[in-house]
């Protein structure tokens, strides 16, 4: 069992930053694959970032650029900086695992 706690939520002007962490209940270099996901609502889930234990990294299309994911594996912890945040980018934010097991997610707001 892996426990993941999401923190950094908040409300926020467009154009704002925000990081969001992700912490987790073992040591995260032993697992493979960690990525971040976001629901807006009415609508699916999506991937939103993920990063390998080899530190690949993917994006969706809509943040390459705005947002980048990275891990610290000392405090077994997985970031997502994000900048130049649009209104587009309110979301319930999860982080995962590749397990898979969920956190129960931060809501970012960005005010227009």
């Amino acid at each position: 069992q892996v426990t993941l706690v999401e923190s950094g939520g908040g409300l926020v002007q467009a154009g704002g930053s925000l990081r969001l962490s992700c912490e987790a209940s073992i040591s995260i270099s032993t697992i493979n694959y960690m990525s971040w996901h976001r629901q807006a609502q009415g609508k699916e889930r999506e991937l939103v970032a993920g990063i390998t234990d080899g530190g690949y990294t993917n994006y969706a299309d809509s943040v390459k650029g705005r947002f980048t994911i990275s891990r610290d594996n000392a405090k077994n912890t997985v970031y997502l900086q994000m900048s130049g945040l649009k209104p587009d980018d309110t979301a319930i934010y999860y982080c995962k695992t590749h397990h898979p097991y969920w956190g129960r997610g931060t809501q970012v707001t960005v005010s227009s």
